[in-house]
Formats: structure tokens, sequence, C-alpha cells
């Protein structure tokens, strides 16, 4: 493989996305300077919001860009980038957390948790944590992200818990995501982008990923239910306010758009059409309908294109460090490259190369998935959980380093999940 000197633009981009990644752990500092500074607290409280950050440098990233290349190659390079992705996250973040796709899924929880030999609490904390990020092979990780989040969101956070079993908890949510969608070639997007040019179909996914995904899946969520099971008993309790519930017609409506969506997850026309029909039909039955989170998921989206953008110019110094690697080596370094850019960044980069064994694919994507809870940046859909979720935490955000510790242990069994069995 041939090297070449990187152009001015593309050191530019690796430096802006360098002070990107700072960032997103530099948040509270932001937070602060809005408190002490009131007069132009707007301006500190937009860069304190995490998703905003790469969006805001990817900004950045297109003025210099203009300045030294020109219009041309700017609007070109803009035009030539792929935002299916924060498209598609956007809408069904939007309706995964209706009321009445949350209804559904709430109903099902309960009703597996009721045929388990565990105390009710413990239970429901630990599908929340097991069988929604499985079900996210089938409904997509960031469907199953929002389920989870806003399942949480109601039940575990509604009243105080300690510190610790709130980050351990997105700990586990977060690398259970990132693992649990690779039964299936379509719901993981670091797999979505090679699984077709490397022909990995259904029984591939199971018998190379999944059933290894989900031993750890669920080692994971049982160890955080024994660790915390005494906190977890409040977790039964109905809300004080219930709102009526959904008819069947209704929700059955909302399971048919949900699905419509993931069918077409790659034709951002035809979901976006999909969408907006759905957007009529809620006005339409509004009385059905609690607010939706059209802000959290513009933001996640923001997030997520500005990651697009930046990401489209670290190619010249990812690949080759990437590809210098052996299959064990690489597993490794994949793990700890997805803690500072996307999962998929990755292995769509590994997809460009020609020639590579299938024990290094392999390990690539499993490297992949393995570091996807460690920020917020390593996955997709992570996101849109911290979207959901920071409301409940001091000073409504999740600290970096904290969920960096907290997604250390699941992390853990994940790597022994994929290199010892």
């Amino acid at each position: 493989m041939t090297t070449t000197d990187p152009s001015l633009i593309q050191i530019i981009g690796a430096v802006l996305f360098g002070v990107a990644v700072l960032h997103t752990f530099s948040t509270k500092i932001f937070e602060r300077l809005a408190h002490a500074q009131p007069r132009h607290a707007g301006f500190w409280h937009l860069l304190g919001e995490v998703e905003v950050v790469f969006g805001f440098w990817a900004m950045v990233l297109m003025v210099f860009m203009f300045a030294v290349s020109g219009r041309q190659e700017a609007t070109g390079y803009l035009e030539s980038r792929n935002f299916t992705e924060p498209m598609f996250v956007f809408v069904i973040m939007v309706i995964a957390g209706t009321r009445a796709i949350l209804q559904f899924a709430g109903s099902t929880v309960r009703w597996v948790a009721a045929f388990m030999p565990l105390p009710r609490g413990q239970a429901l904390y630990f599908l929340v944590l097991a069988l929604v990020p499985l079900l996210g092979s089938f409904i997509t990780e960031p469907a199953a992200m929002t389920l989870a989040a806003l399942m949480l969101r109601d039940t575990l956070f509604a009243r105080p818990v300690s510190r610790a079993l709130m980050y351990t908890t997105v700990g586990v949510l977060f690398v259970n995501i990132s693992i649990g969608g690779t039964l299936t070639p379509f719901a993981a997007p670091p797999v979505l982008m090679v699984a077709a040019k490397w022909n990995w179909d259904l029984w591939f996914m199971v018998s190379n990923f999944g059933w290894k995904s989900a031993i750890a899946v669920l080692v994971n969520a049982g160890c955080a239910m024994l660790l915390f099971r005494k906190e977890l008993g409040h977790m039964v309790e109905k809300p004080a306010e219930v709102a009526p519930a959904v008819p069947w017609q209704v929700v059955l409506v909302h399971l048919l758009f949900l699905l419509g969506v993931v069918v077409f997850a790659h034709h951002p026309t035809v979901f976006m059409a999909l969408f907006l029909f759905f957007m009529g039909f809620v006005t339409a039955y509004a009385r059905h309908q609690e607010r939706l989170i059209l802000r959290e998921g513009l933001l996640v989206a923001f997030f997520l294109a500005g990651l697009v953008v930046l990401g489209g110019q670290q190619q010249w110094w990812l690949q080759p460090l990437l590809m210098g690697m052996d299959a064990t080596t690489v597993f490794f370094g994949a793990t700890a490259l997805t803690a500072i850019t996307d999962n998929a960044a990755l292995t769509y980069l590994g997809s460009l190369v020609e020639g590579l064994s299938d024990e290094f694919k392999i390990a690539l994507v499993a490297g992949a998935v393995t570091g996807g809870g460690l920020t917020v940046i390593a996955n997709a859909p992570n996101p849109a959980g911290v979207s959901i979720l920071r409301g409940k935490f001091e000073d409504n955000t999740i600290n970096p380093l904290g969920l960096l510790i907290a997604a250390l242990p699941p992390t853990i069994v994940a790597v022994l999940a994929f290199r010892l069995l």
C-alpha cells in the first residue's frame, strides 16, 4: 500500500478531530464558564452540550476548507459524505421513543420478567440490560438504545440512586448495545459497513459473533444486577401519574412504521417519507402521544453528522495504522481506537483494503464492537443514550471519565468472550 504525505486540510482535520475528542471530555468546563460569565452563558451552554461537539468542530473544519480549498472543493467534500446514518438514527429515535412503542416494550419486558425466578425489580433490571440490547440485532442498535435508555429513565432513575449504580448501568448498557447487535448483519453500524462487501450473512454472524456476544451480554447484565440487587426494588413501582393505555391498533401502526424504517434503513428517501407519514399519523392521534423526542434526536443526528464530516479526513493516518497490525494486534488496536473514533469508521476503512484474511476481518470487527461502550463517540447509538439519560446525572452531564471507568469491566468480559470462546 502506498502512502502519500497528508494535505494541509487533512492535517487540520486530524488536529480538529483531536480537539473535538478532548472537548467531549471537557464539557463540564464550559458549563462552569456559563455560570461564571452569565453575559455569554448561551454560547458556553452550547459548547457544554456533548451532542454539539462534533458538529461544531466539523463547522470549523468546513470554514478552513472553504478558505484554503475554495467553495467548489468544500461543497464537493460535503456532498461526498454519506449522512444516511445520522438521518436514520434521528428517525428511529423519534419513533422508538413514542408512548406506544414504550408501552409495547415495557409490557414485553414485564411479561418475560414474570417467568424469571428473581425478585421483580432485579428481573426487570436484568432484562433491560440484556434482552433489549439483544433485541437490537433485529430492531437495530439505535432503536434498542432509545428503548433501554427511556425505560431506565422512567424506572431505575425515577428515584435517586447511588452514583456507582448510575455509571455501572450506563457502562453496561453501552457495551451490551454495541456487542448485542451482532447476531445479524444489518443492526450494528460497524458490521453494516462490511457485511455486504465481505459476504457476511446471518449464519456467519451468529456462528462467529452472535453466540459469543449473547454470553457476554448475559454475564454483564447478571453481574450488574447481583452487584446492586439491593437498590433495584423500586423498578417495579408504577409512576404516580400513569397515562391512559394506548389502543392496540395505534401500537400496531407504530410498530409497522418502526419495521418499515428498519427494513429501508439504507434508503433515506424511503425512510424519510415514512417518517413524514408517521408525523401525520401522530398529529391525527395526538391524544395517544406524548412529547416526541425531536430535540434529542436532532442533537444526536447533529453529533453523528459532525463525526461523518470530521471522520472523512482521518483515513490518511488511521488506515496505515490498522493495516500494519496482525489479527491479534488489530483486535486490541481496534478496541482501543474505537474509544477515540467511531467504530463504524474503523471497519469501513478495513473494507477498503483488498486481500485481508478472514481472521483479520473477524478480529477487526470484533475489536470495533468490543470497544463500542468506552466513550460517547465509540458507537453511533451512544449519543442517543447520553441525550436521554444525562438529565438524571449531576450537572446534567454523564462524566466521560466516569463512563470510561464504568465501561471497562463489561468491555473486559467482551474481550474474554471474543478471544477465548
